[in-house]
């Protein structure tokens, strides 16, 4: 049986590092305050992957992003998943060539079909992650592309299917209505993904403590939770959330 994995994210956007509230960013701080708040060479035994986006809606400056991409990551020995504003074959190359061993892809997979059937052709399916953010309109899941912005005009289920059919390795599933509440994940779509894929799938949005890593992980369905949470897992909060997810059953690995 695989082991189920905890994921951490970054948000980065012009310099800083954000939280991130129903997809509104508020600014926590630089890299200098990252680097006291969290060592990511001494908690790497503690999470399984480190995801770093750039959500900078200017992606002009590209360079900045991958040096602060090269500090953050200094020393960690885990895999590094890289995402954000990947349009082009350049933009992918860029992040590849700067540390990431897979790519975390949102709105390309709507805008470029193309584009992501010739980057899994490249890198393989196992490098590219497909990030799949939705809300809850009138008890349906409603897919949203473009940070948020962009609602499309496709059913949830179909969507998925459509994606599991771009030989993509794993799902990313991000609820804008959870995102950075702190409430919870919101696990009820897993019944349509049980439906629509066999693909690995990752939840995000809405953890705010180790009981909510665990309830995710107790699914079946889930192979990995993430947080972006950047106070609740501050200073031992993720060493401390693995050892309750071991010490509560779940399967994973002991580095």
């Amino acid at each position: 049986m695989a082991k189920k994995r905890l994921v951490f994210t970054l948000l980065y956007q012009q310099g800083g590092f954000y939280l991130s509230r129903n997809f509104r960013l508020q600014r926590v701080g630089d890299l200098n305050w990252l680097q006291h708040n969290y060592c990511f060479s001494s908690i790497a035994t503690s999470i399984d992957e480190l995801v770093i986006l750039d959500v900078s809606r200017d992606m002009s400056d590209r360079s900045a992003f991958c040096a602060a991409v090269a500090q953050v990551s200094a020393n960690c020995f885990m895999p590094l998943v890289l995402g954000g504003g990947i349009r082009s074959f350049e933009d992918a190359e860029t992040l590849v060539s700067n540390g990431a061993d897979k790519l975390l892809l949102n709105t390309a997979l709507a805008s470029d079909t193309y584009l992501v059937r010739e980057l899994v052709a490249l890198y393989g399916s196992q490098c590219i992650i497909a990030s799949v953010d939705y809300r809850v309109e009138n008890g349906s899941f409603v897919v949203y592309t473009n940070q948020g912005r962009q609602r499309l005009d496709q059913s949830f289920q179909g969507y998925i299917e459509e994606l599991s059919s771009l030989q993509v390795g794993e799902l990313y599933i991000n609820s804008i209505d959870r995102d950075g509440t702190g409430q919870g994940y919101c696990l009820d779509s897993l019944a349509q993904l049980d439906a629509a894929t066999h693909l690995p799938v990752i939840v995000a949005g809405g953890a705010g403590n180790q009981y909510h890593l665990l309830e995710g992980l107790q699914c079946a369905s889930v192979d990995a939770v993430a947080t972006a949470n950047l106070f609740n897992f501050i200073g031992d909060g993720l060493p401390k959330a693995r050892a309750h997810l071991i010490d509560n059953g779940i399967s994973m690995a002991r580095w």
